[in-house]
């Protein structure tokens, strides 16, 4: 995530949210929040829509509101599989976007 108002704005909006912070959450360690899919692996392939509908107890499309700001902030992956389409936490942006908006504030990091 390169060091831009947009972006950093864009993590803000996805991340102001106590929902999309416990998908975060959730889709940081898919093991312990979901059982076992029939179709994607949790890890590999990421949590099925539905599985995030069912766990968040909201209407679909206010969870595919929700997930679209997380792709649009490019902290979150979608691929269809099938029928379905399942969410991936993206690591590498999340730490960029973190680190980004520390750097913007004039403060690094502790690793």
């Amino acid at each position: 995530m390169p060091d831009t108002t947009a972006s950093i704005t864009a993590f803000l909006r996805a991340v102001s949210n106590n929902k999309r912070l416990q998908i975060l959450e959730w889709l940081a360690a898919p093991q312990d929040h979901f059982e076992p899919q029939v179709d994607g692996d949790l890890e590999e392939d990421g949590v099925c829509l539905a599985r995030i509908v069912d766990k968040l107890g909201l209407a679909q499309p206010t969870v595919t509101a929700h997930m679209r700001i997380l792709v649009e902030a490019e902290l979150v992956t979608s691929m269809p599989i099938k029928n379905w389409v399942f969410y991936k936490l993206h690591r590498d942006q999340l730490d960029a976007a973190i680190e980004a908006l520390a750097k913007r504030l004039g403060s690094s990091v502790q690793g």
